[in-house]
Parts: C-alpha cells; structure tokens; sequence
C-alpha cells in the first residue's frame, strides 16, 4: 500500500519552506517515527517522521527546494523491505567523493550545522553521506566518535609532540556560506522593524538588591517545592511586566494598518539565543501563570530551542516580549521591536555601582532597564511610567503579589 509522505500544515505566518535534509533516500527501509527529512521555515526546523514502516520508494521534493504548505514530499511502500544491497553501495559511493572543503558548508543540514557549531569542528574533514554529499547530523556524530577515538589512542605521542603551525604567518582566511533562512527572516524582520515603525528606546535603572535577597532566601525551598524548578529573575520581570501592561493597555496593543488592536491577554514573548539565530517562544495568558509555573514553562522553551523542537505554534502571536542581554554580559543596549508589537523590555547585566542614598554613598547591585515601544501608539509620557512600574514592582517584590 503506498502512503503519500507530505509537508506539515504551515499557519498564515509562514508562507513556505524549504527542504533541508533528506535522512532517507529513495529504496531505503524506514521505521514508523524514524525522521525521514527536515524543513526548514522562517521560523523553526519542522522534522517529518515515517506514518509507518515500509521502504521510500519516490522523492518528490530534492533538498534546497522551496515547498508549500501539505505539499507531497515522498511516497512510501508500506510493509515492503528495501534491498539489502542497495543502500551500502549509495553509502560507498558517497564516501568516495567527499565534499570540498569550500563548499561543505553549503552543504550541511540545519541539525549537522548546529553540532558543527557548538564544537568547532572542521568542515572539510567531514565526509557527508546524503544526497550530493550532503552533510547530515549522523555524518558529523559518526565523526566526531571517531576523532574522539583517535584522539584517545594517540594521546601519549600527542603529548610529546609541539603544537602544528597551521598556514603561513599573517594568513588572511575568509569563508563564504550561505545564509540559512531562519537567519535571512530574521534580518528581513529587523531591519522592517526599524523602517516601518517610529521606534524609540526609554531607560531607567533598578535596584535588585530586594530581588536578590528574595531569591536567595526562598531558592531553596521554591525548588523543592516546585519539583526542581529554580527561582530565577525572569519569572518576577514576566509577573511584573503583565502587571504593568494592565495599567498601561497601549504597551499591549498592535497596530493593523488604521486600527489599533487592544489585547484583553497578555501573551509574553521571551527571546532565546540559539545557534540559528534569535527566537521568541511565547507564553501564553502569562498573567495567569505563577512565578513557578513561567520558569518552568522558560526552561522548557529554552531546552526546546536549543534542540530545534519548538513548533510553529509556540512562536506565533504575543502582544509583548522581554529580552535578557544581561546573560550574555550587555550593560545597556537598545532591543529592537518584534511586530506587530509596539513595546519590548531589556533586561541586562547586574553590577554593583555607587548610589546616593538618603545622603550617603552605597554600593548596590543595579541593572539598566530599556523599553523600546513604537511612538506612534505610545506617547513618551506612558512609555516612561511603564518603565518606572516595572522598577517599583521589581524594587519592592511583594507589590507583584498584592497587585500594588
């Protein structure tokens, strides 16, 4: 019985995708839920699974070509077996003709890419095994096991030996890859961002000294009691950012062209750094949720992420977004819109400075504050009363509590 293998269904806010690994290839055997092809959106990485066992027999969309939404990507044989000499005669096939070193980038599915990434690893030397040379996640794990073997049965010469000069002396090096399209989408929402609203950037500072004494005397105990989750800052700023937008209702609207969209929600975006680029999971009715239940839901996201496994639904929609360049070490900074939302926080690095206080001159930890919101809904006046509600709720953290 042949099963027709088709794209997932993409929502309006992505318009397309494009196929970016094959992990099966035609008259190979596949196992139900065994990953057969990946695709790549503006957004996520959606990963397609095998309905059922059988072998790939047609694939009707080759990698790098652009898809629509439930178009049909392979057919499958159910319940048929593949030919047991076909496969490792493509395999070897493959190996004899490894990929230029120039080129490998290009190359590399959107998983292989992240693994080569995070450990640095030599491009060139990475022999790929799909379709034209295409380098898969399987080829970058099969070679890092064996450069770690390697690496462990020549240890002892290694350690006698110097260092290698790799190149001549003042080598100008210079690497051309192509853009992904996550990172392509990213820059194009960017730079509309910055053409198409009137944004402008609001500052204050906070005291976290409270906060700080907050978390350190009840972490422990939140963690039991919250079965492992950590008591951080992010889930006070989200509780107070959803306080603030309830006085403030411009700071949680959209524009849609003449119309102003007031949202009775608060649907908070919380921006994630991943090895593709930025992305903005939401969490939705945050003003429901408890301080538990957000750095949960935080942790989750940020794990999902990372491992590209957050859906397209987890990144629609969202009426306002907060950012923490502070984990990365930013003092200040200017975060740019993410529309249709007209207001976005930044968070940043907390450092000890000298304040005057009552007279006398102390030393307390302060973290810079910045809204950037969109002066064509959000007059300068509300923009900075939001801010100084957001500094008065994390400065005196029982305020959050009692709706103060």
């Amino acid at each position: 019985m042949a099963i027709e293998i088709k794209a997932p269904a993409f929502p309006e806010s992505v318009a397309d995708g494009e196929v970016a690994a094959w992990h099966k290839q035609e008259g190979e055997s596949v196992s139900r839920d065994e990953l057969i092809v990946e695709i790549e959106t503006d957004k996520v990485v959606m990963e397609v699974v095998a309905p059922e066992d059988g072998v790939i027999t047609r694939i009707h969309a080759s990698e790098g070509e652009t898809i629509l939404s439930e178009q049909l990507l392979a057919t499958l044989e159910q319940g048929a077996v593949a030919s047991t000499a076909s496969a490792p005669v493509d395999k070897a096939v493959a190996a004899e003709q490894p990929v230029d070193a120039d080129d490998a980038a290009a190359l590399l599915g959107p998983a292989a890419r992240q693994l080569v990434e995070e450990h640095k690893l030599d491009i060139g030397k990475i022999t790929g095994t799909g379709k034209n040379g295409r380098i898969t996640k399987e080829d970058v794990v099969s070679f890092m096991k064996n450069a770690e073997a390697a690496q462990e049965a020549s240890a002892p010469v290694a350690a006698q030996a110097e260092p290698e000069q790799i190149g001549p002396s003042g080598e100008r090096i210079e690497k051309r890859v192509p853009m992904t399209r996550m990172r392509a989408k990213i820059a194009e929402r960017l730079l509309d961002a910055t053409q198409q609203t009137a944004m402008l950037t609001t500052f204050n500072e906070v005291n976290m000294a409270p906060m700080m004494a907050l978390r350190s005397k009840y972490k422990e105990q939140f963690e039991k009691t919250h079965n492992g989750t950590r008591l951080g800052f992010m889930g006070m700023f989200v509780k107070a950012a959803c306080e603030a937008l309830k006085r403030f209702p411009e700071v949680n609207a959209s524009i849609d062209g003449n119309d102003v969209v007031y949202h009775g929600y608060q649907d908070i975006g919380v921006a994630v750094s991943t090895p593709n680029g930025l992305v903005v999971p939401v969490l939705r009715d945050a003003d429901f949720m408890s301080i538990a239940d957000v750095e949960a839901a935080i942790k989750d996201l940020g794990l999902r992420a990372r491992d590209n496994k957050l859906t397209i639904e987890d990144m629609t929609g969202g009426t306002f977004t907060v950012t923490n360049g502070g984990v990365f070490g930013s003092l200040m900074s200017t975060p740019i819109l993410n529309p249709p939302q007209t207001g976005i926080l930044g968070m940043h690095k907390i450092q000890e400075r000298p304040m005057a206080v009552n007279g006398e001159v102390v030393i307390l930890p302060m973290m810079y504050l910045a809204l950037s919101y969109d002066h064509r809904l959000i007059d300068g006046k509300t923009a900075v009363q939001f801010l100084v509600a957001i500094k008065d709720l994390i400065e005196d953290p029982a305020r959050i509590l009692l709706q103060l």
